[in-house]
């Protein structure tokens, strides 16, 4: 009897579970997705790779956004499943250099597409233009005892074993040996010395600078970051360091497991359009993969992020590392 005065159950909207970054999936983008396909979003973000990782391995959602490079361990273990490219009627719009999928690399594989680029950037390096009375040249910087308790750096295991290689001048900082990365270990355990804190969404990033005497900011999240922190009245300058900077590519992916597959190209297709592209660049300082971007043709130096070597004991050595370790123990 009470079915009989209850919406039909046919009408019932269908859930999507995605998984992104700040500044990914904002409110009002994620209403007017749900109001077009009757949907409703449930959004979960991820503060570091390895949180992603654990995030996908632990329970289950339909589109997530991942880095290129990352993107190759999901594929390895069936995490992801293949997209039609030609069902994505935004793709079409997006830049030549983003409709080539197969020159991207890490994108297909065996013919088949795993992810559809969606966002970019460089991790520069930012300083305090108040207290630093020069434009540091090097990621080194962040390890000069001037700087003693006023840089902050990420928290992840990836992109700072692989900053230590590029700083080193190894041919690949993602391919580090074993031994290699006990070594790199040593060096970001000294930096630790440095650091006043790793931090893990740009958002904190702002709260810690506004309210510390911080010098110098690992840029993990670019652009974004940078004007972030000028939003919040910050005077910062942001520079691409002369060994190069590391850059990511982030992507949409569709998780194996997804329960509404065609939800979730939905999802990447909207995201896609003109509007929600250039929201993502004007709200939140991030490059869009629709319109070109101020300074495209002028970024040098970058060092596109390739999957590493041996994640399993990166993360092990960096998980010493923000314990307490010291250099020595390495």
């Amino acid at each position: 009897m009470i079915c009989a005065i209850c919406p039909a159950t046919a009408a019932a909207k269908e859930i999507l579970r995605v998984l992104a970054w700040a500044g990914y999936a904002d409110a009002d983008t994620v209403r007017e997705f749900e109001t077009r396909h009757n949907a409703s979003v449930e959004v979960t973000y991820a503060n570091s790779d390895d949180d992603l990782w654990y995030k996908i391995n632990s329970a289950a959602y339909d589109v997530f956004a991942v880095n290129t490079a990352e993107l190759q361990r999901y594929i390895d273990r069936n995490l992801v499943q293949a997209l039609d490219p030609d069902q994505l009627a935004n793709h079409a719009r997006q830049l030549p250099r983003f409709r080539d999928l197969a020159a991207i690399p890490g994108l297909v594989r065996q013919g088949r597409v795993f992810a559809i680029p969606y966002t970019y950037a460089e991790m520069g390096l930012i300083y305090n233009r108040k207290t630093v009375a020069e434009p540091p040249q090097s990621m080194a910087a962040m390890w000069d005892p001037a700087y003693r308790g006023r840089v902050l750096a990420f928290n992840t295991s990836n992109h700072n074993f692989s900053l230590v290689g590029l700083l080193q001048g190894t041919a690949n900082p993602f391919r580090l040996s074993d031994n290699d990365l006990v070594k790199a270990a040593r060096e970001l355990a000294k930096l630790r010395r440095n650091v006043l804190t790793f931090y893990a969404t740009a958002e904190e990033a702002v709260e810690l600078f506004t309210s510390h005497d911080i010098a110098l900011v690992f840029g993990n999240y670019g652009s974004q970051q940078l004007k972030a922190l000028r939003d919040a009245g910050a005077d910062v300058g942001y520079v691409i360091p002369r060994e190069g900077a590391l850059a990511w590519l982030d992507c949409w992916a569709v998780a194996r497991g997804a329960r509404n597959p065609v939800l979730a190209a939905q999802w990447i297709d909207y995201t896609l359009e003109p509007a929600a592209s250039e929201r993502l660049s004007t709200r939140h300082g991030l490059a869009n993969t629709v319109t070109p971007q101020p300074g495209d043709a002028t970024r040098q130096k970058l060092v596109w992020l390739q999957p590493v070597a041996n994640p399993d004991l990166q993360k092990r050595l960096w998980d010493r590392v923000i314990s307490g370790e010291p250099p020595e123990a390495f």
